[in-house]
Order: structure tokens, then C-alpha cells, then sequence
């Protein structure tokens, strides 16, 4: 008779889940205001992980780490990426490098690595989120993906911030998080990195009508 699994743990694995199906999402997601919803859902579901790790096991530094997500990547960020999608007039549908059913496969692809890869690892660890490590990996590989597939450079620093969660939820799977101070220290140094990349998205579009990468090599042409 195998053992049954704590509704917390249970609760856990389910956020996770939704957290790879929010990446798969918008791996194929087109739209650029789509884009930012799922990736503030992302941000929720990742926030409520958090929260259930925290009231199962009492780490008082995940009850920060919840909150943080919450401001963060469910508040102010998908905020400053409306705000940059607004007043850069970006519409119409998201470019991509590949179409989206090669895309797809090639995502399914990097998820059964990121699980055979993970397996071992999470075998070694004894925290009730370690079900959640190849979640997180496959999380952190389609999140890469969608920043080599796409054109335009905002939907790129999406799939940036994506890979983040991954690796924020990896890091909760392993260890029950970070560090406060460190975990501080990347949440100041993401929202900076928005508002520098914000000045910087301004810059391309002066410069070259649009936000389409492609224009770069110009630079490197001349």
C-alpha cells in the first residue's frame, strides 16, 4: 500500500502545475496584453505555492517570499509592462522566429529532459516541495525557449521574468527559498532592470520605428 500524499504537498504539486501550463500558454500566446495576464497568473500561482510551503512547514522567511511575489510579479511588474505596451503603441500579434506547433513540440521535448534530469535530484532532497524541482527546470527551459523564439524584445523580457519564477520555484522545491537578503536583493535588481529595459525598449523604437531585435544587427552592420 503506497503512503498517501498531504493535502499540502498535493496543494503544492497543483500550483506547480499550473505554473507549467501558464508557460506553456504562453509559449503560444500571440497577443502581447495576453502575454503579460498569463504571466502575472504565473506570478499568482507561484505567490500561493509559496504561501501553502509556508504555512505546512512555519518557514516565516516564505511568508515574505509570498508576499514579495505578490507585489512584484502579480502587481508592479505585469503593471510596468502595460504601461510599456500602452505607450509604445504595441499591437497586433507577437512575431516568432518558429510557428507555434514546432515550438510546442520542441517544448515538450525540454519538459521530459528537465523531468529526467531533476529525478535524482529531488530524490536527494527531503523538503515537501522537492516533487515540484522538475516542474521548475521544465519552467525554466520553456521560458529560454520563448526568449530565442520570439522577435520583439519586450515579449523576450517576459520570458526572462518567466525563467525568474522558475528558478524562484526551484529554489523553494530545494531548499524552502533563498535567503531574505538575497531574495531582496533580485527583487531590487529585476524591478531596476525593468525601468533600465523600459528606457531601453523607448530607444529602440526611436531609433528604428519599431522593437523587432532584428534591427540590432544594423548597429552591427555599420
Amino acid at each position: 500500500m503506497t503512503p498517501s500524499i498531504p493535502l499540502s504537498a498535493q496543494l503544492i504539486n497543483l500550483f506547480a502545475a499550473v505554473i507549467l501550463l501558464l508557460a506553456f500558454a504562453m509559449l503560444a500566446q500571440r497577443r502581447m496584453h495576453s502575454l503579460v495576464n498569463l504571466f502575472a497568473l504565473q506570478g499568482l500561482a507561484l505567490c500561493l505555492a509559496t504561501l501553502v510551503a509556508a504555512v505546512t512547514t512555519g518557514q516565516v522567511h516564505l511568508y515574505f517570499s509570498a508576499g514579495l511575489t505578490l507585489l512584484l510579479k502579480v502587481v508592479a511588474l505585469p503593471w510596468i509592462l502595460y504601461r510599456l505596451v500602452r505607450q509604445l503603441n504595441i499591437k497586433g500579434d507577437v512575431e516568432a522566429l518558429i510557428n507555434i506547433p514546432t515550438t510546442m513540440l520542441v517544448g515538450i521535448g525540454l519538459v521530459m529532459v528537465a523531468f529526467n534530469v531533476a529525478l535524482p535530484i529531488s530524490e536527494l532532497s527531503h523538503t515537501i516541495t522537492r516533487g515540484t524541482l522538475g516542474i521548475a527546470l521544465a519552467v525554466i527551459m520553456l521560458a529560454f525557449l520563448m526568449m530565442i523564439t520570439r522577435q520583439k524584445a519586450i515579449s523576450q523580457v517576459v520570458g526572462f521574468l518567466s525563467m525568474e519564477n522558475g528558478l524562484f520555484l526551484a529554489a523553494t522545491s530545494a531548499t524552502y527559498g533563498m535567503p531574505m537578503v538575497v531574495e531582496l536583493g533580485i527583487a531590487l535588481d529585476v524591478l531596476v532592470g525593468m525601468i533600465i529595459l523600459g528606457v531601453f525598449f523607448f530607444q529602440i523604437r526611436d531609433q528604428f520605428d519599431s522593437l523587432d531585435i532584428r534591427h540590432m544587427e544594423k548597429l552591427k552592420d555599420s
